[in-house]
């Protein structure tokens, strides 16, 4: 199924841009103002470890397939099996342990990548990143990968070379409040001045479904020396955790939850939910209503700290058991599911959505609440930000029915630009490119019908490839 054995890789200058040639020509003009701004990736999940040691990337398969799970869940969906691509076991037992030979698995197969973004943001890395000059298929499988493996040996190609290089003014990663962060102590001690740092993702030890819930409220209770048993004790820890994360550079928060629920219990009912979930003998309600006490308790504390906080619920996680028994979290499995906004956040909103030094930023998976209920929340609440269009809608068409649909209600400024969202460092100039070309092509459509000026158009170029991102997450 793949191409001639030497195709050329060429990336046309005009791609993602409209084939109407008035629209294409104020596209080029906006794009040329924004291509070259700096990255902000304010929320992602990189290894900080690479950036605090500094060491090389090892090879191809390690950099560019096992941490990508775009990458390995299309692969897995035409059967080739997790075990092939040497993705790790929980139990250790033996996979594919060649990375040469997972490489040329890939390449033979990376036709069935044609019209994703990820052949957008991978023909990117490799053409713009490497250097590349002919298209990967399973004859061009080794040249790729002596190549690639070249370079990630050469100074050049180490995680702060790169970093520079690709311009990235801020990166933040994302850890557990149980994580010591001793790699962003590392780089803070480091004296370098690549700007990376942490966000705070709660969800370990406020979700009593996360595997191993209540030893992880244990261990923060031995963390922050507080006992996690009682529930101002808790918040407590939580609030010691925060402090400690917005020491090393954290200004947002990260709430993973299933739904967006929220709850405002009295503090005699929250300490007694606390109680049942702790035991291990709670119903789903239970977990559903504590996730969104928590959600609430979160945005109390933001208001104290200053965290900019994000909600992006929606995905059923680890939907393939079989795959989570085996392989873990984050494998490809999470797929979207319907999701209430309107219902689900009136009792947080109810309490704290006319503040104005609060921002909560929103994300969805599901489309359908974009013009229903985002776009008028966001348009009305001063708290409320939307978020950009996310994981497995970061792609052009997902781009373009997020501007459809959120523009005339919400406007431009109650969104807060791009970020990535990914654990592909190698791709993040590429999706940063992919959103700016986006929303200059939509911009250009609204200059060319005479909905807005074209020096509007530039200003909004300009906010959404970096100043609504700045603003929002406090940067």
């Amino acid at each position: 199924m793949n191409s001639r054995k030497k195709e050329l890789l060429s990336l046309n200058p005009n791609r993602l841009f409209s084939a109407d040639p008035t629209q294409r020509a104020i596209a080029q003009r906006l794009y040329a103002d924004v291509k070259n701004l700096p990255i902000l990736s304010p929320h992602g999940h990189t290894d900080p470890r690479w950036f605090a040691e500094d060491a090389s990337f090892g090879n191809p398969t390690e950099l560019l397939i096992k941490p990508d799970h775009y990458v390995f869940r299309m692969l897995y969906s035409q059967g080739i099996s997790m075990e092939s691509l040497g993705i790790r076991t929980h139990d250790g037992t033996a996979t594919a342990s060649d990375p040469r030979e997972i490489w040329r698995i890939f390449a033979q197969h990376f036709y069935l990548f044609r019209g994703t973004p990820s052949q957008l943001w991978l023909e990117h890395v490799f053409s713009e990143v490497f250097g590349l000059e002919h298209r990967l298929n399973e004859h061009t499988a080794d040249e790729y990968y002596d190549r690639i493996n070249a370079a990630l040996q050469s100074d050049a190609y180490r995680p702060r070379a790169l970093f520079d290089r690709f311009n990235i003014e801020c990166l933040a990663t994302t850890e557990s409040p149980l994580d010591t962060l001793e790699h962003h102590i590392k780089i803070r001690d480091s004296g370098w001045q690549g700007n990376v740092i942490t966000a705070f993702r709660p969800d370990p030890v406020t979700d009593p479904d996360f595997e191993g819930f209540r030893e992880n409220v244990s261990a923060l209770g031995e963390l922050t020396q507080l006992d996690t048993s009682s529930y101002t004790q808790y918040l407590q820890a939580l609030m010691q955790r925060r402090a400690f994360f917005k020491s090393l550079g954290a200004t947002s928060t990260d709430h993973g939850n299933p739904t967006a629920i929220t709850a405002d219990l009295t503090r005699e009912q929250a300490q007694s939910l606390f109680e049942k979930v702790l035991t291990g003998d709670f119903s789903a309600q239970d977990a559903e209503t504590f996730r969104g006490q928590m959600l609430t308790e979160m945005a109390a504390m933001s208001l104290e700290d200053g965290l900019v906080m994000q909600i992006h619920p929606g995905s059923h996680r680890n939907h393939n058991q079989t795959v989570f028994k085996r392989f873990g979290r984050d494998k490809g499995a999470d797929i979207p599911s319907q999701t209430n906004y309107v219902d689900a956040l009136k009792p947080l909103l109810n309490k704290f959505g006319h503040r104005t030094d609060l921002s909560i930023i929103l994300f969805t998976l599901d489309e359908t609440t974009y013009s229903r209920e985002l776009a008028p929340l966001a348009g009305h609440y001063p708290c409320l930000k939307l978020g950009p269009s996310w994981w497995f809608h970061d792609s052009p068409e997902g781009m373009r029915r997020f501007r459809e649909q959120v523009t005339e209600t919400a406007g431009f400024y109650n969104t807060v630009g791009f970020n990535d969202d990914t654990r592909a460092f190698l791709s993040i100039p590429a999706r940063h490119d992919v959103a700016r070309r986006m929303d200059c092509t939509w911009l250009a459509q609204l200059v060319a019908e005479h909905r807005i000026t074209e020096d509007d158009a530039q200003a909004l170029a300009q906010d959404l490839s970096y100043n609504l991102a700045k603003r929002a997450y406090k940067l």
